[in-house]
């Protein structure tokens, strides 16, 4: 296993000072092996799009602000809705709090402590919500512990800022028609791919805990707090994904062939080449073998839904999307003089964008990303993924 390994190929533009944060963890104390996936970048102290796996105990910051950051994608039929009358729906039915605000406290503390199957168990949630819940499967994860004194209950059904959105996608070519089954992903079809994290909860844990290695009691208190927003970040992105199949038309269990929730900030116990180890994950996404994966293209380009190989050398991770090579002060100064604000509300591809910050339609312009195609060639020569489908962007919301 290399201490220091970092998934580059052709195509694939790496900024040096990504390179020098992941040496620097790399360095660390405790520290085994660590990987930078082909959507590196420097973050704050740490680089984004890495896993660093320690033998010593759980690190907090090795995991950033955001626990629980991840992807949701639920294959659908073709809607009830299209073109601008399903773009007034969504519009319509993502503003304002996604259920009554009496309602959303308790919603709140149960995503806390039981994530999206405790939904099912809730009288006053709408009953194809709860079906849809309870697609998903048990989850392995410890229990949540004391829930916060603020569940951050008005966040839940909104994506944030930042990278993080709603997308109705198109499903382009498919590789691998039985593993794009499992979910719900046929040709011809439609997915709801939604990305956001824990909100508030993040920065609440982040602030909470500092430094590292946790063992002993520690650990399992903040095992158990990064537990809960895990699953607080799981229920948020199914109510985000929920909206969608409402204004669809197709927000029925039974009409959905599958769905795959992956979580890109954690750390999770691993037994690597016979060594116990805790793989932290910060902008990466688990890649077991024979899991469904998804590496997201930027606003406008495609996403791919991919198989995991389980390959060790990479600590059984994929990369969780293309990457920024521009950082977002960068990517205004820039692109304000390249595009007006009206043309970035169509893509490439023909898909329409809904921004409420403005700003962010320059920020999140795909012109501050790395070209996604050789992100994914790259993940391929690693053998740590394999492509399954192509996911064409159809409407991408980000409010």
């Amino acid at each position: 296993m290399d201490k220091l390994r970092v998934l580059e190929g052709p195509g694939v533009w790496m900024e040096g000072a990504a390179k020098e944060q992941l040496r620097r963890v790399s360095e660390s104390p405790g520290c085994v092996a660590t990987v930078g996936m082909p959507d590196l970048h420097a973050g704050p102290g740490v680089p984004i799009g890495a896993v660093f796996a320690f033998a010593d105990g759980i690190h907090p910051p090795l995991i950033g602000g955001d626990a629980g950051c991840g992807a949701l994608l639920i294959g659908v039929p073709r809607g009830k809705h299209t073109g601008d009358a399903l773009e007034r729906r969504i519009l319509e039915l993502t503003e304002g709090p996604v259920l009554q605000e009496t309602v959303l406290e308790p919603l709140a503390r149960v995503a806390w402590s039981s994530g999206p199957r405790g939904l099912s168990r809730l009288d006053y949630i709408p009953e194809e919500l709860a079906a849809i819940a309870a697609m998903y499967p048990v989850d392995d994860l410890p229990p949540s512990g004391p829930t916060p004194d603020d569940p951050f209950a008005t966040s839940l059904g909104t994506s944030g800022g930042g990278n993080h959105f709603l997308e109705l996608v198109r499903v382009g070519k498919i590789w691998d028609r039985g593993a794009a089954s499992r979910a719900g992903v046929r040709s011809q079809g439609l997915a709801v791919l939604a990305h956001s994290g824990s909100r508030g909860l993040g920065k609440w844990l982040a602030d909470r805990w500092e430094e590292g290695p946790l063992t002993g009691d520690k650990l399992e208190l903040f095992s158990g707090q990064l537990a809960g927003a895990i699953r607080w970040a799981q229920v948020n992105r199914l109510l985000m994904a929920w909206r969608m199949l409402v204004a669809l038309g197709t927000a029925r269990a039974e009409r959905l062939g599958g769905l795959v929730d992956l979580v890109h900030n954690s750390a999770v116990p691993r037994v690597i080449q016979g060594q116990p180890l805790y793989l932290h994950r910060k902008g990466v996404a688990p890649a077991e073998a024979g899991m469904l994966t998804v590496v997201l293209g930027s606003r406008g380009t495609p996403s791919f839904l991919m198989e995991g190989t389980g390959e060790e050398s990479c600590l059984c991770s994929v990369a969780h999307g293309a990457g920024r090579k521009m950082g977002r002060t960068e990517a205004r100064a820039k692109l304000k003089s390249r595009y007006t604000r009206a043309s970035l509300t169509r893509t490439a591809l023909g898909g329409r964008v809904h921004c409420d910050d403005p700003e962010l339609l320059y920020e999140e312009h795909p012109d501050a990303y790395k070209a996604v195609e050789p992100v994914i060639q790259a993940l391929e020569a690693a053998r740590t993924a394999r492509r399954v489908a192509e996911l064409l962007p159809l409407f991408t919301l980000k409010r």
